[in-house]
């Protein structure tokens, strides 16, 4: 049987995007999604609770994700689930749960003067009927 580490997550971005370069010179990008869940209590109240990803991306991904998302706007993000685990100063194991994204979709539409198909390349703008579920 097959192994299988697949994420896929809609939602807002929560901070600008942070790129760096790795020393071999790879830019990675790094940016937290907000993915909201709404559900009805037994009392029949609706709430709505928010969970937080750490997305990153590497290489042409990370630059374009640099580029074009900003914080409040919308994206699609597919990728694999990865935790790091490190033991901190005062000696407590700490880990932290990262998507690395094997791709990014912009859901919201941008000026019309920001879009051309040289900026867009191969993500272009995804309607959330396009999506693959």
């Amino acid at each position: 049987m097959a192994d299988l580490n697949k994420v896929m997550l809609i939602g807002n971005v929560g901070n600008d995007p942070e790129m760096r370069f790795t020393p071999n010179g790879n830019p990675v990008t790094s940016f937290n999604l907000a993915v909201n869940h709404g559900f009805t209590t037994k009392e029949g109240d609706r709430k709505q609770e928010t969970e937080w990803f750490t997305i990153v991306s590497w290489n042409r991904l990370a630059e374009t994700c640099n580029q074009f998302l900003s914080r409040g706007r919308r994206a699609y993000v597919e990728g694999r689930l990865k935790t790091h685990t490190w033991e901190s100063q005062d000696g407590q194991r700490r880990f932290r749960n990262e998507i690395i994204a094997n791709q990014v979709l912009f859901l919201d539409r941008q000026p019309a003067a920001q879009l051309t198909e040289e900026s867009t390349g191969p993500q272009g703008e995804v309607e959330p009927e396009d999506l693959p579920f």
